[in-house]
């Protein structure tokens, strides 16, 4: 239940940042259906890619982020948007990011999202 909760709170995250910022982009049609299947791969992309290889470019570059007093965990957040943008569009759903810049500032969009919306979200231990 947990990574269903943290699906929906990635993919309404990932939806708002797309919206908010212009370049980070959904290859959505114009179908609801098929955007909101679009949106669903790319935050099932986004929570495994956090899930797995996250962890492991934290542990790292940890004595970066000590010694930038957690800065670097931007670079490593930034890190993890753009491989799930280039993960998802080789599966043919596709989040485009624009480049390192704009993904710098879509996950600081989709991290202060996600904590809005766990503030919200009751916590299913």
């Amino acid at each position: 239940m947990k990574f269903v909760i943290r699906l929906i709170v990635n993919a309404v995250a990932i939806w708002l940042t797309a919206l908010l910022l212009q370049g980070i982009n959904l290859m959505a049609t114009t179908d609801t259906t098929t955007q909101v299947l679009e949106i669903a791969v790319v935050a099932l992309v986004f929570t495994l890619v956090n899930m797995t290889v996250k962890p492991v470019a934290k542990l790292l570059s940890l004595p970066l982020i000590i010694l930038t007093l957690g800065l670097f965990a931007l670079v490593v957040n930034a890190l993890m948007l753009m491989l799930t943008g280039w993960i998802s569009t080789q599966v043919g759903y596709g989040l485009q990011v624009d480049g390192f810049w704009w993904a710098v500032g879509g996950s600081i969009v989709i991290s202060l999202v996600s904590w809005a919306l766990n503030l919200v979200l009751p916590d299913p231990s």
